[in-house]
């Protein structure tokens, strides 16, 4: 592993990484944990099996529970089982399949695939004696190392595996577990991430469906509750759902009021050649006359604090540019190019007037957005009150 690897992975970091090695352990009558079979061959050394085995064949009470160790670089993942019957020495037997991967790897992805396959091998067990008669030497042993290179194999290249024995199958999936997406507030504004022409209606529940002819990239949550005439709980659970799931990302309501300010991203524009293209067909105004790179590029780097999305348009003219400036910000925000300097209200309405509908204090924790949105007002309206009292102050960030 170079030294640039070395600084990308490390454990923590989130990257998920193939699995190196699987392995059954079991406990011997007389031996103790012992490893019966491994997949590569001897990729777990003895000493360092006999450093965790403890952890690999557990007491009782961690029977049945996923257990991580990391050690020595490496990182394995098991799911002990112990099977009782009068059969065996001791009257039980345990045992524990193994997933390897490397120290620094994200594993969470594979512990339902471990307990799954684990419980596969169990069921396969109290059939045929499968597991126990590894110690035999008969054809049942010469069979496990098939399956567990067949089950690395599959899973590492194409993230799935089907096994079939004898009358039993089953079917091993790795199922990416994102983190939770952060709340939907109904200031914010749902736009896609991927094109829904490339999903089918009967992928999506009777929400999702309601909901969907209604984000343009514009339209924050409220709205599109009110005019999709679903409750709007409802409307921030799909959308949340369509978060974790990629279809859609969510960013804040445009106006031309609105103040942006780069990011060092934003070079990546000037080295991608790719992310040029890409940019230049999305903010295009007249999609058979692009804008240059040049302009685009001036555009976004004109964006600082201070000004406004309208002051922009005042001294560029993005329109003789042939440049679609709502579709630029939204470029923008989406590739973390340029980022929202939002305004924070704190103070108190001197008069207060216990019959308006406007908020009578603000305790500058909330944004501008977030008030409009909870009292169902304009910008130019709040706007308008805060300059009318000198107890109000304004906080950008």
């Amino acid at each position: 592993m170079s030294s640039n690897d070395k600084d990308r992975f490390y454990e923590g970091c989130g990257r998920e990484g193939p699995i190196r090695c699987i392995f059954l352990s079991e406990f011997h009558p007389t031996a103790g944990p012992k490893i019966v079979c491994q997949v590569p061959d001897n990729y777990i050394s003895k000493d360092t099996f006999e450093s965790v085995s403890v952890y690999i064949i557990p007491k009782a009470q961690l029977q049945r529970s996923m257990l991580t160790v990391t050690v020595l670089g490496f990182k394995i993942l098991g799911f002990p089982v112990r099977i009782d019957d009068k059969k065996y020495a001791r009257n039980a037997y345990y045992f524990n399949l193994c997933f390897v991967c490397d120290a620094w790897a994200r594993t969470v992805q594979y512990e339902s695939v471990v307990r799954k396959l684990s419980d596969y091998l169990v069921a396969m067990e109290l059939e045929s004696s499968f597991l126990s008669s590894q110690q035999d030497h008969s054809s049942e042993s010469a069979r496990l190392p098939k399956i567990l290179r067949q089950v690395m194999q599959e899973l590492n290249s194409h993230k799935m595996c089907t096994l079939s024995e004898g009358t039993m199958t089953t079917h091993l999936k790795v199922v990416r577990i994102l983190q939770d997406p952060p709340p939907v507030s109904d200031h914010h504004v749902p736009i896609f991430t991927e094109s829904p022409d490339l999903f089918q209606a009967e992928q999506w529940d009777l929400t999702t469906q309601k909901v969907l002819p209604y984000i343009d990239g514009f339209n924050h949550v409220a709205k599109i509750a009110a005019e999709a005439d679903v409750e709007n709980n409802l409307v921030k659970a799909c959308l949340q759902n369509l978060v974790y799931y990629g279809v859609v990302s969510m960013i804040h309501i445009f106006q031309y009021s609105n103040v942006y300010a780069t990011t060092p991203k934003i070079r990546r524009l000037a080295e991608d050649r790719r992310l040029q293209e890409e940019c230049i067909r999305y903010v295009a105004r007249y999609p058979r006359q692009p804008p240059s790179v040049r302009d685009v590029f001036r555009m976004f780097c004109s964006m600082t604090r201070g000004t406004t999305v309208r002051d922009l348009c005042i001294r560029l003219s993005p329109h003789t540019l042939r440049i679609n400036e709502r579709r630029l910000v939204q470029f923008g925000l989406l590739e973390g190019f340029i980022r929202r300097i939002h305004k924070f209200p704190v103070g108190s309405v001197e008069k207060p007037d216990s019959q308006s509908t406007v908020p009578q204090s603000f305790n500058g924790l909330l944004s501008m957005d977030e008030y409009c949105c909870q009292y169902s007002l304009t910008t130019h309206k709040l706007e308008e009150l805060i300059d009318r009292e000198t107890n109000i102050a304004v906080i950008w960030k």
